[in-house]
Formats: C-alpha cells, structure tokens, sequence
C-alpha cells in the first residue's frame, strides 16, 4: 500500500513536470501580434494587380529606391485603368522620355509624410514631392485629391501608406515668367517680338507688372496694308511705339473679367480699348479673341486676330 502511494506521488510530479514544460514553450513562442504590414509603399503597388502601369512608370523613372527608403511616404496611386484614360500615346510618351515629365508627374503623387484618411480635411493644401501642392475636398460623394476620387484608402506600409485614386493628377504647367516670354515663345509672333524689341519695351513688359498684352499674329501684322510693317520697323520710336502700348493694359484682366461695353485705359496715355461680346465672342475694338487667358507671373496674354490701331 505504502508503495502504491508513493507511486501516486511520483506520476503527480511528473504530470506537473510536463504541465509547466508546455507552458514555459508557449510562453517562449508568444511574440504578440504579426504585423503583416508591406515593408514598403513600393510593395503594395509592386503587388497590386490594378497598378502594373504605376509600377513600371516607377521602375522607369528610377523612383523604387527612393519609395523603399525610410520614408514617411503618402502615395495616390492611380489604378491601370485611371492612366488608361489619359489621351491615346500619353503613356507611351512619358515612357519614352522618363527622366522628364513622367518622375515631375510622380513626383506629383507623392508626399513626404505619412497621411492617414482621418488626418485629411476639406481644402486642405499639402505639398508634394514634385513641389506643387495637393488639394483635398471632401464631399458626400467621396474624397477627393484635386479632382482624382480616393477609391481605397490606407492601405499601411512600414514607411507609409497607399491610397488608390481613379484618376491621374497632372501638374499646372509653370507660368512663363514675363508676357514678354509668352510673345518670344510663340511661333504666332514673330512680328510683334520684333517689334516690341526694335521699340525696346521688353525690359518695360517684363517688369513688374501686372500686365494684359492683347498679341496680334504675323498673319494680323500681314494683313496691314503693304510696307506698313517696315515702315513702323524704321521709326520704332515713332508710332510703332505708341501701337504697340495701345495693346497694352496696366492690370491684369482674365477674360471672366471682360464685359460687354467695358472701356480699358491703355498704356497709350489718353487712348482706350473697347470690350464687345457678341454670341460669346469677344472682341477688343474691332480684334477678336481667337485665345485668351494665356497666363504668366506678371500678367496674361489675349491673342487677338487684327492690330489695333488708335
């Protein structure tokens, strides 16, 4: 009996043996929660099926190394379909010429911190990469980057986070810095550029400003009587000068500023400008508007079709 006992004893010390030996494993084996977070931003596009052209336009431009570093990164990732829509050749273009507007366009699309979708608000500004500024709006239909629908949101990565959106966002174009700059720029003006230079108003127009320069073409100029250009040309401080101002506005005018019946003071002292619209034509004087609100830094530019002539 004493035996049977000690028997029981011993097989009591063995169960507990086994009983704190599973338990110390487990314990060793907890690590906590997995997070199975991507490593990177690069991951979650690299791994999406609906962002193969992102991804080859990142591996294009030489970007992955830069999205796999530290971070903090926000990536708006347009899906296939959002680049898709862009205008027929686009994307092979931007391919074609990678070191260009593609890593600008990119560069567009990133933003060095780590937004989550709570952190965002409407009319929220934020900067890009790129340099430009992103612009939130918040609506009952969704959230939107400028004019792009987040269509997922959050998607976490060790170094930031991905939001999907349906549509590719492009940069403005940078203004020219001078309307004078507009004028040299174009093919359409060969003959007001020679102008304005033999009457040296360029340093004048690409002042301070602000400016609006209504831009007769070559075939406007062309259309002046015969020898009337070359005459102007010979005397440039004559009346090609006063020609020239009376295109001339000491303000900046957008087209949405134009009315019908409005008169505009020129640099021409004591000579003014006429506004007419008719069926959504615009004219100045008796010129129209073939292309308006062509905007630099210090004013805009109207093409119109006819010089003036006060």
């Amino acid at each position: 009996m004493k035996n049977q006992i000690l028997s029981y004893k011993a097989l009591i010390v063995l169960l507990g043996f086994f009983v704190f030996s599973f338990s110390s494993c487990e314990d060793d084996n907890d690590t906590g929660p997995i997070d199975e977070r991507p490593e990177t931003v690069v991951d979650i596009v690299a791994g999406s099926d609906d962002h193969t052209t992102l991804a080859a336009a990142l591996t294009a431009a030489g970007l992955i190394e830069t999205l796999q570093g530290m971070g903090p990164y926000t990536v708006f990732a347009p899906t296939d379909a959002a680049f898709a829509a862009l205008p027929d050749g686009t994307v092979e273009s931007l391919l074609e010429d990678p070191s260009g507007a593609l890593t600008d366009i990119l560069l567009y699309h990133v933003v060095a911190t780590k937004a989550m979708s709570g952190s965002l608000s409407n009319g929220m500004k934020v900067p890009t990469v790129f340099g430009d500024e992103l612009t939130i709006s918040i609506t009952q239909e969704g959230v939107f980057i400028n004019d792009a629908k987040v269509t997922v949101a959050d998607i976490e990565a060790e170094n930031g986070v991905v939001h999907v959106i349906d549509a590719v966002l492009i940069p403005e174009a940078p203004k020219p810095a001078t309307v004078v700059d507009i004028v040299v720029g174009s093919e359409n003006h060969t003959t007001l550029t020679a102008a304005v230079v033999a009457a040296g108003l360029a340093d004048a127009l690409s002042g301070e400003g602000p400016f609006t320069v209504f831009a007769p073409t070559d075939a406007a100029f062309d259309a002046l009587p015969a020898g009337t250009v070359e005459s102007l040309l010979e005397d440039p401080s004559g009346d090609l000068t006063n020609i020239l101002l009376y295109h001339v506005v000491a303000a900046k005018a957008m087209s949405g500023d134009l009315s019908d019946g409005d008169d505009f003071e020129t640099l021409f002292e004591g000579n003014n400008i006429t506004v007419s619209i008719t069926n959504g034509n615009v004219f100045i004087n008796d010129a129209q508007v073939t292309v308006a609100d062509i905007e630099a830094e210090n004013g805009v530019v109207h093409v119109i079709d006819a010089v003036l002539l006060p």
